[in-house]
């Protein structure tokens, strides 16, 4: 920039020759210097103003219009990102029918560690494995030092292992909020509930997923955002399901049996109210699958859905039912039992090789005649009894809320000769769960129509298929009585209760072919109060004996009816069911004079 002189030359002698004095010229100069410099500043600090005024307009009403985003759009879940993955934290309660807590959320800490923020690994190291045992000094030393930036050391603490590691105060430990799931009441109803564990996992958040049973099976429901402040409510109650585990544990040791599995459920829904299969285990810590072995060894394993075996004579009652629907036999109709039944190289034999002679309808079912069934189902023929057996369900896995109910189907013989028609009248040469016959016996005891079983509350009788009309639904009902009053289930009667059923005993299979002689799984499947069932229970015992007297007993009557009425007896009452009064004696009053 060129700056104009402060005494320019021609103006200063032009003021000489005039007289005046040059040092004013000066003087004006240097004022209008000065408000040039005053013009140019304000213009300058002006325009800043400007600029800085519209930086701040821009700013606020960027963070207007977000905040009125925000507050026009509807809420959404909570997420936390970890290395750009979002991770879904909600997951839904479940609750029994009547709303008391089965599964539930937790808020816990993780626990990891940057090593190379670490001042003393060494130290560090040796009192973590004073607070987790199962940890190891020396390894968890190599780990710190070997020059990784980052290590997970646990996934889930207890408010007092988060305490003990804030003690031990080194920078390098740190910990990450955690959402765990919690079931308050241990191994209660486990095998229905399955159990969770974490899924993608960040350090700030983890995803709670379900590895087994209801939680896997309704996973996208229980994990739904929109229903995440709604519970699931299951069909269990919890009073019934804890006294129904008491006396099936108390069972099994008595009768010696390592393995037992009850259902109790509503014969017109479908609702299943209790399901226990023992052994059991704590869904809080679920052990690991097993990898080699019987499944059925481990607690893992769902008896009431997974157990397929032959049921053995509680199927004895479709054969009599289907019968009697056809209009081939009644109740009181006689047929010739005589054993054993020879047909081709098979021999159909009794228990302990009895021959009952000609047997009515009724008594075929109360005495248990292998060979009266047998016969029934020849009348029946091949083709109409596998088809009543398949509106029963017998073909298909069940459709319970239970991952392991879709894998549990039935074994059914890829051909049905005639023997097969024989053997399945009485509950051999197919298998099936102890669910499957639960639901088959519903359908009798609600006067013939199929249920749907189910885990999930039903607020009304859900529409069913039928396959018996009510008056044979009812003379079977009425066999069944008999079962218990006059044949082979006596011990399973309950003053004021009215059972009515069915043992079952069936040899267990070996894996190699053929059956153990001296093992058996047994059933009783009961419905109760006869005169108007309302429930259904199934009770198996595996492997059972009881050697209370002189000899050991294997069969149903002597060691799963006596379980299953001690059942009845503690869990009627708390059905809302009212003992029946028995029927009063006529009293004679003698005539007056």
């Amino acid at each position: 920039m060129i700056r104009a002189p402060l005494r320019p030359l021609a103006r200063i002698l032009q003021a000489r020759a005039k007289g005046e004095n040059p040092d004013v010229i000066e003087r004006e100069n240097l004022r209008l210097r000065a408000e040039a410099t005053r013009d140019r500043a304000r213009a300058r600090a002006e325009g800043r103003l400007v600029i800085l005024g519209f930086a701040f307009f821009c700013a606020f009403s960027v963070i207007g219009l977000r905040m009125g985003v925000l507050a026009s759009t509807e809420p959404v879940e909570p997420k936390a990102a970890s290395s750009g993955a979002e991770i879904l934290t909600l997951r839904s309660d479940i609750v029994d029918r009547n709303g008391r807590l089965l599964a539930t959320n937790m808020v816990t800490s993780a626990l990891y560690a940057h090593p190379r923020q670490m001042i003393d690994p060494a130290r560090v190291a040796a009192e973590l494995t004073v607070i987790f045992p199962d940890m190891n000094a020396e390894d968890l030393q190599r780990r710190f030092t070997d020059g990784r930036s980052f290590m997970w050391l646990r996934r889930k603490l207890s408010p007092e292992q988060v305490q003990a590691v804030h003690d031990i105060g080194d920078p390098g430990l740190l910990f990450g909020p955690r959402e765990m799931r919690l079931y308050p009441n241990g191994r209660m109803a486990a095998h229905v509930l399955g159990g969770a564990s974490f899924g993608a996992e960040g350090v700030n958040a983890a995803e709670v997923i379900g590895t087994a049973g209801i939680e896997k099976a309704l996973d996208r429901r229980l994990r739904d955002p929109a229903l995440a402040a709604t519970p699931l409510r299951l069909s269990l109650d919890l009073t019934i399901q804890a006294a129904t585990t008491e006396i099936l544990q108390a069972g099994m040791a008595i009768m010696n049996a390592p393995g037992a599995t009850a259902i109790l459920m509503d014969a017109h829904t479908g609702e299943v109210i209790s399901l226990v299969s023992l052994p059991d285990f704590d869904p809080n810590d679920r052990p690991a699958n097993p990898t080699s072995g019987d499944p059925a060894d481990s607690p893992l394993f769902n008896r009431a859905m997974q157990g397929v075996y032959e049921l053995g004579s509680a199927f004895k009652i479709f054969a009599a039912a289907q019968a009697m629907e056809l209009g081939l036999v009644n109740k009181d109709t006689m047929v010739n039992s005589n054993a054993p039944l020879v047909w081709g190289k098979f021999r159909i034999r009794e228990f302990k090789d009895k021959n009952y002679g000609t047997l009515s309808v009724r008594d075929i079912i109360v005495l248990s005649s292998n060979v009266g069934s047998a016969k029934l189902g020849l009348m029946i023929g091949g083709e109409r009894q596998q088809a009543f057996l398949k509106s029963l369900g017998f073909f298909d896995a069940t459709s319970l809320e239970l991952i392991e109910a879709a894998r549990a189907k039935p074994l059914i013989p890829a051909r049905w000769p005639e023997i097969v028609t024989i053997t399945s009248s009485y509950g051999h040469g197919m298998s099936a769960s102890p669910m499957h016959l639960a639901a088959g016996y519903a359908a009798i005891a609600n006067g013939g129509v199929t249920v749907t079983p189910t885990l999930l509350k039903r607020d009304r009788v859900p529409e069913g298929t039928r396959v018996l009309s009510p008056a044979v639904a009812r003379t079977s009902i009425d066999m069944l009585r008999g079962v218990v009053t006059d044949g082979t289930a006596s011990f399973g009667e309950v003053e004021g209760y009215e059972v009515a059923g069915k043992t079952g005993t069936a040899n267990k299979p070996r894996k190699g072919g053929g059956y153990y002689e001296d093992k058996n799984i047994n059933t009783f499947a009961a419905m109760f109060p006869a005169s108007d069932p309302k429930y259904v229970l199934v009770v198996t015992l595996y492997e059972p004996v009881d050697t209370s007297g002189t000899q050991p007993h294997r069969t149903a009557g002597w060691t799963t009816v006596p379980v299953a009425a001690e059942i009845i007896r503690r869990v009627a009452p708390l059905l809302g069911l009212r003992p029946i009064e028995p029927l009063a004696q006529d009293v004679l009053v003698p005539a007056g004079n």
